[in-house]
């Protein structure tokens, strides 16, 4: 009998193995697929950048880079901009979910119907500057009276615009008058001697033209900040409409914890950052020379800055904007243009 019976005890205890066995793989295969779904459950957030991939934007990368944005559940996509890209129109026609856009900008497309937020402001300073060739004798603003100068469109050209309405010189040319030549993102003008200043950043093109071959004697440089027309730049804007949206809302406070904690991490490890933007420069175009110079210069205008906009460095933009006696940037002090809500839950 033994002999007769222990066949079918094998089958049966080969059957409930097999069974054991297809169902740990069933329980592994639903483990593995709910590890996948996890996994791809991150929220979206495309985030528009002002311009090229370059310290200019290094907390953003960084905050990429360093897992900050994965600790916050969020799966960014930082897209590039260039000389034809102007946030708020990417933002508006859908494109993105946040956008980097300076305040003159951001206010001016707000009136003209693009309803714009800052949700914070990681850039407390201003590095917008007017650089000269001390030959052209240039020594004060109102020098520049019968001269040409660079200035960039796009949007950028706003703070310029209301620094001469305020000085109440026309950028209609003539000898009391200054010609406005349309700057490229060089300083080529400069060089070529086809402007007698051009636009420049503390960061960025200032460096070019010392590394072209002028040195800082060869110079004469105004700060927009010394000028007392400096206005904010570098804050990160949302639509109006989608702050309506309670998981947006959340979507937002956690991009902006995450991108701040990117930004302090960059200013106390400036090199490491730059190298973090060149590994993300899909160009080639950027060096590390010029970039770690970049974050050493950026980490001063962030410096100071939590995220949360300072609303007296907001006024004191709103204020310089409409104070042009003729042709303001804005016509009117703008509503609703700016909010604490989503940095007020970030910086908890």
């Amino acid at each position: 009998m033994p002999s007769c019976t222990a066949p079918s005890e094998s089958r049966v205890l080969f059957s409930q193995g097999e069974a054991t066995m297809k169902f740990s793989s069933i329980a592994l295969a639903a483990a593995l697929a709910v590890g996948a779904t996890t996994a791809q459950a991150a929220d979206k957030v495309t985030l528009q950048l002002k311009w090229v991939t370059q310290a200019q934007f290094a907390g953003y990368y960084v905050a990429a880079d360093k897992g900050f944005y994965d600790e916050e559940d969020l799966d960014v996509e930082i897209k590039p901009g260039g000389p034809d890209i102007a946030p708020a129109q990417v933002i508006a026609g859908g494109g993105a979910d946040v956008v980097l856009d300076w305040m003159p900008s951001a206010l001016a497309s707000r009136e003209k119907g693009v309803p714009l937020v800052n949700i914070a402001q990681p850039f407390k300073s201003s590095g917008m500057m007017l650089t000269c060739r001390k030959e052209t004798g240039i020594t004060s603003p109102e020098d520049f009276r019968g001269k040409t100068l660079g200035v960039w469109f796009f949007g950028n050209e706003y703070p310029f615009l209301n620094w001469m309405s305020q000085l109440g010189i026309s950028t209609d040319g003539g000898d009391d008058g200054v010609t406005v030549l349309k700057q490229g993102f060089n300083v080529d003008p400069l060089l070529q001697k086809q402007a007698d200043c051009v636009s420049t950043m503390t960061y960025n093109e200032y460096w070019q033209v010392i590394d072209a071959g002028l040195k800082p004697e060869d110079l004469v440089v105004f700060k927009y900040e010394d000028e007392g027309v400096s206005t904010l730049e570098d804050g990160i804007y949302v639509l109006e409409e989608n702050l309506e949206d309670e998981e947006f809302r959340d979507k937002m406070v956690r991009f902006v914890r995450a991108s701040m904690k990117g930004w302090k991490y960059a200013e106390d490890n400036p090199d490491e950052a730059a190298e973090i933007v060149l590994d993300n420069d899909a160009s080639g175009a950027q060096t590390e020379k010029h970039q770690k110079r970049m974050m050493g210069e950026i980490a001063k205008l962030t410096a100071g800055s939590n995220g949360a906009l300072d609303f007296k460095d907001y006024a004191r933009t709103v204020i310089s904007l409409m104070s042009a006696d003729s042709d303001p940037v804005i016509t009117m002090a703008p509503e609703g243009a700016w909010t604490h809500r989503i940095t007020n839950e970030a910086l908890k």
